[in-house]
């Protein structure tokens, strides 16, 4: 498999070299040279087979040059030692990702990157510098995934004042290699600040930089995987039952639902950066069995109004209590439009967004409802998904909704609206942690002398 940049179709390089360098020479995000159909049997197989060999088989085509087979195989086993239950709650199914250990969907790119980045660069003497930006979730998982990983060091850049407690001590408590700086500003100004440092030779030369956000191709394609088992699972009417740490009200079970095999399956992506969307539409493309995709967004509607209007409008972000999404720039869309049509995306995607009011009566009322606890971006896209089925319909699918995040990380704000939401195990010990970040204004000259600064402390 080769990648090439979206700016420029003779950028024209391997797995690792894409992995590795994180954005093109020009500026470009790196997109495959194909999207891989899976093999009919794989196909035939995804609602009975384990996540692990799902996991396999979807990332094995996109790296078959650089990782052998074996070594994949043991990568994987040791990224996802955690499972994404499809649990139901009313009369959809939601996809639980939070129950890796940062409680975030990002621990499932996070870890195989550490992982990959590791192997990929086992022989080398300098050490390589993750710099990210993180709006929320993506920080805590990275630096948790890339901890104490030998040749590896990490450093995010995250919006000061904008990310939640709890966010904000998995981002900058660790220590070790993982350094964390407060950017005076949005999340839009910490990846301006990470595009600039790519963008400027000697500055990347002299840290010898890499990428973890869904820029990164490392970061999205195993993001692929949940959707393609869940849907493969779904579409063979089949759901599971209650992970450990789902958040649902104590006393009877979830009413069982009922499931059609061969429903059309309808997945729900609360979106920001769209990296994760970018990964449902890979996996559609290779053969999942996904019918239709409603992109969910808070006040930050770039993508929605895109796709009623066909023009794409970057604007500055507006903060909100969903504040993993608020992106107003998202860089995945040089992505999609990369490798669909308008209207192709307009034929995939619904838009729909809700407004931090009605996150918060969304919140409340599935609560009530059926018992279950949404953080503010689950209760973003169950919004959405009751907005886009009014409007568009999808009467006789079956609607899927990604749970991005456990709602205790975002405790301050649901647990006035709907009372004590009890805390998984690694988050309890997550907010024990001290904060170890240094405040910097936006400025790349800002950057530079702050890592220049750590560097010469740590030698």
């Amino acid at each position: 498999m080769r990648y090439f940049s979206t700016r420029d179709r003779s950028t024209n390089v391997n797995f690792s070299v894409a992995a590795l360098a994180g954005i093109a020479p020009d500026g470009g995000l790196y997109v495959p040279e194909t999207i891989p159909e899976l093999p009919v049997a794989v196909r035939s197989s995804l609602g009975t087979m384990d996540f692990r060999d799902i996991a396999y088989e979807t990332v094995k085509p996109f790296t078959s040059y650089d990782i052998p087979a074996s070594v994949l195989r043991d990568l994987i086993v040791d990224a996802f030692n955690f499972n994404a239950p499809l649990v139901p709650v009313g009369d959809r199914l939601v996809l639980e990702l939070f129950h890796g250990p940062t409680a975030a969907f990002k621990d499932f790119g996070a870890r195989f990157m550490a992982r990959t980045f590791a192997w990929l660069r086992r022989n080398e003497d300098k050490k390589l510098r993750i710099l990210v930006a993180t709006s929320g979730d993506t920080g805590g998982a990275v630096a948790d995934g890339f901890f104490g990983v030998e040749g590896i060091d990490v450093t995010v850049l995250y919006p000061q004042g904008r990310v939640s407690p709890l966010q904000e001590r998995q981002i900058a408590g660790l220590g070790g290699n993982v350094s964390a700086f407060a950017v005076d500003g949005s999340f839009d100004d910490c990846q301006a600040l990470v595009k600039q440092a790519f963008a400027d030779p000697s500055f990347n030369r002299r840290h010898s930089l890499s990428s973890a956000n869904s820029i990164n191709i490392a970061r999205l394609i195993p993001q692929a995987i949940y959707f393609v088992a869940a849907s493969g699972k779904a579409a063979k009417g089949i759901y599971d039952a209650d992970g450990e740490s789902t958040p649902r009200k104590k006393g009877p079970s979830a009413t069982p639902l009922r499931l059609g095999p061969g429903m059309p399956v309808v997945f729900c992506v609360p979106s920001g950066n769209f990296g994760n969307l970018t990964a449902g539409l890979f996996a559609k493309r290779m053969g999942a069995p996904i019918d239709h995709f409603v992109a969910a967004t808070n006040d930050n509607r770039t993508i929605p109004d895109y796709l009623v209007k066909g023009e794409y409008r970057p604007r500055p972000s507006v903060p909100t209590i969903s504040n993993a999404m608020d992106v107003g720039a998202p860089s995945n869309f040089e992505r999609m439009s990369a490798l669909w049509s308008f209207a192709e995306l307009s034929r995939m995607i619904s838009g729909a967004s809700a407004s931090d009011n009605e996150t918060r009566t969304s919140l409340e009322r599935v609560w009530t409802r059926h018992g279950y606890a949404l953080d503010p971006h689950g209760a973003v896209g169950w919004k959405a998904l009751d907005e886009v089925e009014t409007r568009d319909g999808f009467a006789g699918s079956l609607k899927i909704l990604l749970a991005t995040a456990h709602p205790a990380k975002f405790s301050e704000t649901v647990e006035p609206l709907i009372g004590e939401i009890p805390v998984p195990a690694s988050l309890s010990a997550a907010m024990n942690r001290p904060i170890l970040s240094k405040s910097i204004p936006s400025k790349l000259s800002a950057l530079a002398d702050a890592l220049d600064t750590l560097i010469a402390g740590a030698t």
